[in-house]
């Protein structure tokens, strides 16, 4: 069976609860999202707001404040906002992600330094205060004076997996970013033996229909294919149009391609947008600013029709506090309406005054 984009992204959009939202606690949405992509550490809530129907923004910081979630880097060695549970799983099956990452830019200055003795200087000062990274750098400068600071403070977040701890994260406080060991932290060990298929199975869920490219695309991993081959009798599979394989729960739900999808607003580096190799399922064809909302560090995205329709931005004017929407392209009548509607129940949300549609470059 072939499925093309509009019967993905209904699937999709089910899945991640905004064809309509789940009535569900944050910990629950947070553990089926297998967590959400979080540099922006009040960009969750957000994420959460247009998924979870009466959502209560301090419910999720009390996780955050009770370390029942947290702020880890994770997949594709970025920072995600997930439950205690995922971050003791995930972070260790996501290291090799985190190392060649960080050695594809720091590498270079690592030639010849003892990665074992700064990692182990590293976790001691970290256990003993959490510390800003330039806090660190400094610290363990003292001891390597002949190396950048910023590097050595790599081979700490590389190889010890660290967390954000409150008020960095929280809804109406914050806080600069500091970090502390995860073990530390949370007075547990990391998972001995962590399984990827189940992760994947979870990716599925989630995300799927997927192809191996999509899973790897977001997680990071390679070598998946093994993974799926292993999982095959559990899964079922379908075409995507360029004839690509993917695969899916038996049971996920996969809604008729002609399902209504009401607006939704997501904020920037949303994983909706970051977790398929192909993201025709997301993106219009015809679509030519999904770099604004799929790489740009500004704009968030509204879903029209499903689909990648306008970017969004909170603006200061003043005193006031601003929603600006700009459309991709010039919408109809009753989508013009029903995003506006949506933008003012997001405002509402954000504290913003004032919604304005604007058609135009952002």
């Amino acid at each position: 069976m072939v499925l093309g984009p509009r019967a993905l992204n209904r699937a999709l959009l089910a899945r991640q609860g905004l064809l309509e939202r789940r009535p569900v606690p944050p910990a629950q949405m947070l553990t089926h999202l297998v967590g959400m992509q979080a540099q922006v550490p009040q960009h969750p809530y957000f994420a959460l707001w247009s998924r979870i129907e009466g959502f209560d923004p301090e419910a999720l910081a009390a996780l955050v404040e009770r370390r029942e979630a947290l702020r880890i880097a994770v997949m594709r060695s970025t920072i995600h906002l997930v439950t205690a549970d995922d971050a003791l799983r995930l972070r260790p099956l996501m290291q090799p992600v985190i190392e060649r990452s960080t050695r594809g830019v720091f590498g270079r200055h690592w030639k010849g330094l003892d990665l074992e003795a700064v990692t182990a200087a590293g976790r001691a000062l970290l256990d003993a205060e959490p510390l800003p990274n330039a806090a660190l750098g400094r610290r363990l400068a003292e001891r390597w004076p002949d190396r950048d600071p910023e590097a050595l403070v790599q081979v700490v977040r590389t190889f010890v997996p660290l967390v954000q701890p409150p008020p960095r994260g929280l809804w109406s406080r914050s806080g600069r970013a500091v970090s502390v060991p995860a073990e530390t932290f949370l007075g547990r060990e990391l998972d001995a033996d962590p399984s990827i298929d189940d992760v994947v199975l979870r990716y599925l869920g989630a995300f799927g229909p997927a192809s191996v490219l999509d899973a790897q695309r977001w997680c990071g991993l390679t070598k998946l294919a093994t993974v799926f081959e292993r999982l095959r009798p559990r899964l079922v599979t379908f075409a995507g149009e360029d004839g690509r394989e993917l695969f899916d729960l038996p049971d996920a739900p996969r809604p008729d391609p002609a399902t209504p999808a009401p607006p939704r607003f997501l904020p920037e580096y949303d994983n909706l947008l970051l977790s398929h190799a192909d993201r025709g399922r997301i993106r219009a064809a015809e679509d030519r600013w999904g770099h604004l909302s799929m790489e740009g560090p500004h704009f968030g995205t509204v879903l029209v029709d499903g689909f990648l329709g306008a970017i969004w931005r909170l603006v200061k004017e003043g005193r006031a506090t601003v929603l600006r929407i700009w459309p991709l392209a010039p919408p109809a009548a009753a989508d013009r309406r029903a995003v506006v509607a949506e933008g003012e129940r997001l405002a509402a949300f954000a504290g913003a005054g004032a919604v304005e549609l604007v058609l135009g470059s952002a």
